[in-house]
């Protein structure tokens, strides 16, 4: 048997892809490629999600051989930006360097389609959702309209959940309603009133779930949940950007609801500094946070946050006994992908443990992101501006009285 690879006769037992001995067989679609994009990358390119692409098919896929071969090759897709030298982690986006040789091959010896027959079941989706129907969508009250131009302040909307008795959430997922225009969107469970408080009376919010590019839905294994007390209500924070074109939007968030009362509640919480200035022209600005727990818990997850200048984050654990260890390096970070890292195997800590973030900022002209770099940069709410949080997800015991506002 001969086969044709670049230009060169060759036995199909020895054929090259990608600097390594191929397969005997030749690389198709069907056969080899497909199971790798229903796993690693369907979930977001089909249709109505966030990519701009189908791959759910060989016709849809194909036009775009030779950009996924650059893409995989480069390591921009998946997105996956964690040092594999610190942490493990369960949502592991990045490709095999077998998958990615597999793709490379598919994508530099014709794009076969191969036999049908040996094509995987499509997956199964729930249109619009990404954690299965849920068992309760909550959204907007309205419709809010977004202007063609100028700068738009942080939206705020509030949403009743008209719960009787306290529930637990053990898969939370935002979806925008106009993609175009949302930038991003964070659901926070607003505490409810006491009788006789004013309604304009601030009160607790806790972090349920949010929507940014790249971002994954918040769910929980089998045992945790978050808490949304009895007259609660769910307040969206929407930042909208405008692109020349006017639109609306009407968001909306879905609840997964605990089969069973869970044995660990789950909260998110944060470090963060809100008083940095970072220079005129810095290209390595350092600004560090820390978080003092104040019980015991356990640490499931990691989502470091910051804008344009952003360059790096990390996060360190300091045990009360002194004991250090380096939990995540993001020595790349990308404004444009909003991942969350879960821990493969989520620590326990113990009172008193310290989460220690270090970001690093580049407002230089270097940056090809940066909006200006002739000018100090500090804490905002747009992306011209900065921020720096190092989110992060801890469980605690359920039986915790839910009155302590803990």
């Amino acid at each position: 048997m001969k086969a044709i690879v670049l230009g060169v006769t060759v036995s199909a037992a020895i054929l090259f892809a990608g600097g390594r001995v191929a397969k005997e067989s030749p690389v198709t679609f069907n056969k080899d490629v497909a199971p790798i994009l229903q796993k690693n990358c369907q979930g977001c390119h089909r249709p109505g999600e966030a990519a701009p692409m189908s791959l759910l098919t060989y016709k849809e896929a194909r036009p775009w051989a030779a950009a996924i071969r650059e893409a995989v090759i480069l390591k921009r897709m998946p997105p996956w930006y964690a040092d594999p030298h610190y942490g493990k982690f369960s949502n592991d986006r990045s490709l095999s360097q077998a998958d990615i040789e597999t793709l490379t091959a598919w994508a530099k010896n014709g794009a076969l389609e191969g036999d049908p027959g040996q094509a995987p079941k499509p997956r199964e989706f729930v249109e619009g959702w990404n954690i299965g129907t849920p068992d309760l969508v909550l959204e907007m009250p309205e419709e809010y309209h977004v202007a063609a131009n100028g700068t738009i302040k942080y939206e705020y909307f509030t949403i009743p959940t008209k719960f009787t008795e306290n529930t637990w959430v053990q898969m939370a997922e935002v979806r925008p309603g106009n993609r175009a225009l949302v930038h991003h969107v964070i659901a926070f469970v607003k505490a409810p009133l006491k009788p006789g408080d004013d309604e304009k009376k601030k009160r607790n919010s806790e972090f349920l779930v949010g929507y940014a590019p790249g971002s994954v839905p918040e769910v929980m294994e089998p045992g945790r949940a978050k808490l949304i007390k009895a007259g609660s209500e769910i307040e969206f924070q929407v930042h909208y950007t405008a692109n020349g074109t006017a639109g609306v939007d009407r968001s909306r968030v879905g609840l997964i609801f605990a089969k069973e009362p869970p044995r660990e509640r789950v909260t998110t919480v944060s470090a963060r500094d809100n008083k940095f200035v970072i220079p005129a022209g810095a290209s390595n600005h350092e600004v560090e946070a820390r978080y003092t727990l104040t019980r015991d818990a356990t640490l499931t997850s990691l989502f470091p946050h910051m804008h344009l200048r952003g360059k790096d984050f990390e996060y360190r654990l300091v045990l009360p006994n002194g004991e250090k260890q380096t939990l995540l390096k993001v020595p790349n970070y990308s404004f444009s992908w909003q991942l969350s890292y879960t821990l493969a195997q989520p620590l326990q800590l113990p009172k008193g443990s310290v989460i220690e973030c270090t970001a690093h900022f580049d407002n230089s002209i270097n940056n090809k992101f940066n909006p200006d770099a002739t000018h100090e940069v500090r804490w905002g709410d747009q992306s011209w501006e900065e921020m720096m949080i190092g989110f992060f997800n801890i469980a605690f015991d359920a039986k915790t009285d839910p009155k302590s506002g803990d």
